[in-house]
């Protein structure tokens, strides 16, 4: 793993989980895979897996570059910016 230039512009500390699960899901009434935190804002969406791929849409919407996996036991973060683990 590699820092990429957007990890250093993250808030410290981590921003708090906005919810428990994903609320665009809650409200199609789709279900997501795995869940994927927004370490900007805290936003929590679904990962690509999931039918609708929230965590993705959140990127495209708000440019917010950078989020981890909201998964028990996980702690790798994607950078959509560079399409890399970082």
């Amino acid at each position: 793993m590699s820092e990429c230039p957007h990890v250093a512009e993250l808030p410290h500390p981590e921003p708090a989980p906005l919810s428990e699960t994903c609320p665009e899901c809650l409200v199609t009434g789709s279900h997501p895979v795995q869940l994927r935190l927004c370490l900007v804002c805290g936003h929590v969406g679904c990962c690509d897996s999931s039918p609708s791929q929230h965590a993705s849409g959140h990127f495209k919407d708000s440019g917010h570059e950078v989020m981890r996996s909201f998964e028990p036991g996980d702690s790798w973060r994607w950078c959509f910016a560079d399409g890399s683990i970082v």
